[in-house]
């Protein structure tokens, strides 16, 4: 087709009227009548429709195709949304041809299938993952030039999926991109929140504020609605037993699941998974009587309640409605997630013993725990399956992994709730219990103590049902996601259960974190760096990420240092840019660049860092300028969400904000200490933060980090580590060398008896860490805003000190001495950094998920042709 019209010959609107037949699209003309086409190659809009494909015209075609019709837009007045909207949807067309061939195979060659079950995933933006992982990046860059538009304008229209909120979601993340590029037969279930946690704002005083995160208030082009695909979800009513050990579960509330496919594309590989999420909806939304009678509230109650349930991630449950809300999530979500499993079971027309051989499901923490007395109550009320053998299918199907050691961390639900909630649920608890308590009985006879501690159930008032130990005794193997943490769980949690299954039961995967997104997405100039260096493509080394390796051989090339350098300094001045156009404020970028990113608690301690802080700048102020001359200068950063109800967590973020106030407004100390807290953490946000950073934090009390993942993200950029001696930081150490990281703090195996010191032999703070004592006396005194304000946070410090801040506070300030002297040579700093990268092919999650795969799922690779 030309894309010459002659409008002299034919006319102007019917000029038009063919440029629209060929095209679906005509320009608009001005006054003249002379065409005005959009920014952009004319001849790109005008040449046509073409079927998606990965050359660079039919890309270009593809976009203009979704401008014009899924848009319904004119190019003309195409803005940077629409266009990302529509180049997004080009994308996901190239994702869907291997999405349905991925599926198509499954179904033909009937695999064992792993069910990945997370109450959050925190999949950051899909945009620039998918290109990256098709192969399509450089093309679309170059298409989307051609139409007058610049790729990384569009990247950033994209608000990251509000699925999820810290590392249990990222987590889930990373491994449901390991399992498509590993090419495993794995799906994730979870929920679609609407509102997602919250956004988080910094009020004028320094404290966190909630507010909903509309992500979905413009197009999400990569979500798939499955109207096909609904199944309906009881709660309430009554559980009516039968004389052959069944029950009828019946009235209460029905509400519907309605599916939403996420596609997960492979790298470097057809493969491509699904994510798939559940949104709530009324079974009967509008009451019409109701409305008639004019009593309007009555008439939405129903889709009101029913819409809540997918409204918000992790619903405050400091209320009766919180934690109502929050049991009716975790129920809503697993059951449609095993109906969904099993409706794909029974179509291969397999007997219900053959389940554990053709689905693997993995609770990753407790909140999925209910999917097993629901896949009992499908099996035995709804399949007539007798109940012992129920019991072993569901003992065979599903998997367990404890994230946690804190036993206030360990979900339990009141019994009254449970029974107003899922009766017929709580029926079946009690007789797992019953049943398993009785084995326990035979085994250790006249153990009563044995039997309490072991119980489904813990006496008290009211109640409570202790979903970790649902967990371990309905799963067929339990494990912890670090060395360390599954020693301890072991040792403390699993105790009990450990001496009644044998220790085969319990066994351990080390996180890992996918280096698609957390190296070669977030910090591309590294990435080339790495390419060029091992003289090896790309493609192999992401996907067998111990060839980082090879770069140990050039850690003291005074070359390959300053180009490892030059990339580093880049990522620092790319985040100062940030910074300087979300806070206004301008970043001394040539300073160490100090990061601890994580969600707010008080184990994870971001008080011992502010602490530090405080200390560090009235060090500062005592110095004279000439001292202050020699000091390393270094710019502190802090980010992540404290939970809404947690008070003294959202304490810490205020005096974070005030600290900040005070120290970068102070003429003295301005050139040498700056602190900052970037309010609304995210997975964009951190793929600034983990490539400019020279320094992490990882600080928990020894014993309380179940792993950690942020640790290995920063380390696999070059960044190097401060830590205690706790989860993921001990096998960090052991692969990169501990003259590599600046370890500080008390041993797990102290924590108990000092935590016993403080509760029965107190010694007075001023006594045991005068540094802190004085720390702490500024604060109440004014020196940051009210003082009256901190006290319930300081007071956690001053009587207890459940998290042994006063004990590691001396260690902690020698460990940050240590890193300032250490950053002054930076040809030793530059080593460190080159083989803390070099040796982090360990913590790929490529590794753990195949470690799953083998060891746990007994899954293979099918790979799409």
């Amino acid at each position: 087709m030309t894309s010459i019209i002659d409008t002299g010959s034919i006319g102007k609107a019917r000029a038009r009227k063919h440029i629209r037949s060929l095209t679906g699209y005509f320009p608009d003309v001005d006054e003249t009548g002379k065409e005005k086409w959009p920014r952009g190659d004319e001849k790109v809009w005008k040449d046509g429709l073409r079927a998606a494909d990965d050359d660079v015209p039919s890309i270009t075609k593809s976009i203009v195709h979704h401008v014009q019709t899924s848009l319904s837009r004119q190019a003309y007045n195409l803005d940077d949304l629409g266009a990302y909207q529509a180049t997004a949807l080009s994308a996901k067309d190239n994702m869907l041809l291997n999405w349905n061939e991925t599926q198509l195979a499954y179904t033909r060659k009937q695999p064992k299938r792993a069910y990945y079950l997370c109450i959050e995933y925190l999949m950051g933006r899909t945009f620039d993952n998918a290109l990256l992982n098709l192969g399509l990046k450089d093309q679309y860059h170059e298409g989307v030039g051609k139409l007058g538009f610049n790729l990384e304008d569009l990247l950033t229209q994209e608000r990251d999926a509000a699925l999820g909120n810290g590392g249990l979601g990222r987590l889930a993340a990373c491994y449901l991109d390991s399992s498509s590029s590993q090419e495993l037969p794995v799906w994730g279930y979870s929920l679609r929140y609407k509102y997602g946690i919250f956004q988080q704002l910094i009020a004028p005083d320094g404290s966190q504020l909630e507010a909903p995160d509309p992500w979905l208030e413009h197009l999400n082009p990569f979500e798939i609605p499955r109207y096909d695909v609904q199944y309906e979800i009881r709660f309430y009513g009554q559980a009516e037993r039968t004389a052959d050990g069944r029950a009828v579960w019946s009235g209460g509330q029905e509400v519907l699941a309605l599916a939403y496919d996420v596609m997960i594309p492979g790298y470097g590989t057809k493969n491509t998974n699904n994510l798939r999420l559940w949104e709530s909806k009324p079974k009967r939304g509008f009451d019409l009587q109701s409305f008639n009678a004019g009593d309007y509230e009555r008439a939405v109650e129903a889709s009101n309640s029913a819409e809540a349930i997918t409204s918000v991630l992790y619903p405050n449950d400091n209320t009766t409605f919180g934690k109502e809300l929050r049991l009716k999530q975790q129920y809503f979500w697993t059951a449609a997630s095993l109906a969904d499993i099993i409706r794909r079971f029974k179509s291969l027309e397999k007997p219900f013993s053959a389940l554990p051989d053709y689905a693997a499901i993995q609770l990753n923490d407790t909140h999925p725990t209910l999917a097993i007395p629901e896949l009992m109550r499908i099996l035995v009320d709804e399949e007539e399956v007798p109940w012992n053998s129920a019991w072993d299918i569901v003992t065979n199907t599903f998997f367990f992994t404890n994230h946690t050691v804190l036993p206030e961390a360990l979900e339990k639900w009141p019994v009254p709730l449970f029974e107003h909630l899922l009766p017929r649920h709580l029926q079946i608890i009690y007789d797992i219990n019953m049943t398993f308590l009785q084995s326990v009985e035979k085994k250790f006879p006249g153990d009563r103590e044995r039997l309490s501690r072991m119980s489904l159930i813990e006496e008290g008032f009211p109640k409570q049902i202790r979903m970790a130990y649902l967990a371990i005794i309905g799963s067929r193997k339990v494990n912890g996601v670090a060395e360390l943490h599954s020693q301890l769980l072991k040792a403390t949690i699993c105790k009990d259960f450990v001496e009644f299954y044998g220790i085969s039961k319990f066994g351990n995967v080390t996180n890992g974190v996918t280096p698609r997104r957390w190296l070669d997405q977030c910090n591309p100039g590294l990435s080339a760096l790495i390419t060029e260096t091992l003289k090896i493509p790309k493609s192999e080394w992401l996907k067998d990420l111990k060839k980082l390796e090879g770069l140990i051989k050039y850690a003291d090339d005074p070359q390959f240092q300053k180009k490892w350098a030059a990339v580093k300094q880049t990522n620092k001045e790319r985040l100062a840019q940030y910074v300087e156009a979300t806070l206004g404020v301008k970043v001394n970028a040539k300073a160490m660049f100090d990061v601890q990113v994580k969600r707010l608690h008080e184990y994870k301690r971001q008080t011992l860092n502010i602490f530090g802080v405080i200390h560090r700048y009235f060090t500062l102020k005592a110095m004279t300028p000439e001292e202050r001359k020699k000091a390393n200068p270094r710019v502190v950063f802090f980010a992540g969400k404290a939970a809404p109800g947690y008070y003294i967590a959202k304490l810490v973020i205020r005096l974070i904000v005030n600290v900040a106030r005070v120290v970068n407004a102070d003429p003295d100390t301005k050139d040498y200490l700056e602190v900052y807290f970037l309010p609304d953490y995210s997975v964009s946000l951190a793929e600034l933060l983990v490539p400019a950073s020279n320094i992490s934090q990882h600080i928990s009390t020894a014993g309380t980090e179940a792993s950690g993942t942020s640790n290995m993200k920063f380390c696999l950029n070059g960044g190097l580590l401060v830590g205690t001696v706790d989860g993921a930081n001990i096998e960090i150490g052991e692969e990169i060398g501990e003259e590599n990281v600046f370890f500080f703090g008390h041993l797990t195996e102290a924590v108990e008896d000092l935590r016993y010191q403080h509760t029965y032999h107190p010694v007075p703070i001023e006594q045991k860490c005068p540094a802190l004592a004085h720390v702490l006396n500024e604060i109440s005194a004014g020196k940051f805003g009210d003082g009256q304000t901190y006290e319930p946070l300081l007071n956690t410090v001053r009587h207890h000190d459940h998290y042994l801040l006063t004990e590691d506070f001396q260690s902690y300030i020698d460990a940050l001495k240590l890193v300032d002297e250490a950053y002054l040579n930076q040809t030793t700093w530059l080593k460190k950094s080159i083989i803390t990268c070099a040796k982090m092919g360990k913590f790929s999650s490529d590794r753990a998920i195949l470690d799953y795969a083998e060891e746990y799922w007994s899954i293979e690779p099918l790979k799409v042709e």
